[in-house]
């Protein structure tokens, strides 16, 4: 079993920045990736951004290429989410999730509570 727990999600005017973080624990030893998703009220939820915990490939959606970056600390089991230029459209809670490196839902076996990021006009 693993554990996710995301922190850094609040209230923030379009154009600013924030940074999720993802604490992982337990058998992180099985995970081979570790991925965001997001999901706004009413949508689905949606891809954001992936990173192999071996290699530290990446992979981005393109909504929010070249302006999220997604790094790894494996050293503390720990996962960003840097976020900048943030824009109104980005409000979701967003959920960290670890399993394999992929885009779907359904390759990540390990999901967290998720955190609340907030954009105003």
């Amino acid at each position: 079993q693993v554990r996710l727990v995301e922190s850094g999600g609040g209230l923030v005017q379009a154009g600013g920045s924030l940074r999720l973080s993802c604490a992982a624990s337990g058998r992180t030893d099985t995970v081979y990736g570790v991925g965001w998703f997001r999901q706004a009220p009413g949508k689905e939820r949606e891809f954001v951004a992936t990173i192999s915990l071996r290699g530290g490939n990446t992979y981005y959606a393109d909504s929010v290429k070249g302006r999220y970056a997604i790094s790894r600390d494996n050293a503390k089991n720990t996962v960003l989410l840097q976020m900048n230029a943030l824009k109104p459209e980005d409000t979701a809670l967003y959920y960290c999730a670890a399993g394999s490196v992929g885009i779907l839902a359904k390759e990540y076996d390990y999901w967290g509570q998720g955190t609340q990021v907030t954009v105003s006009s």
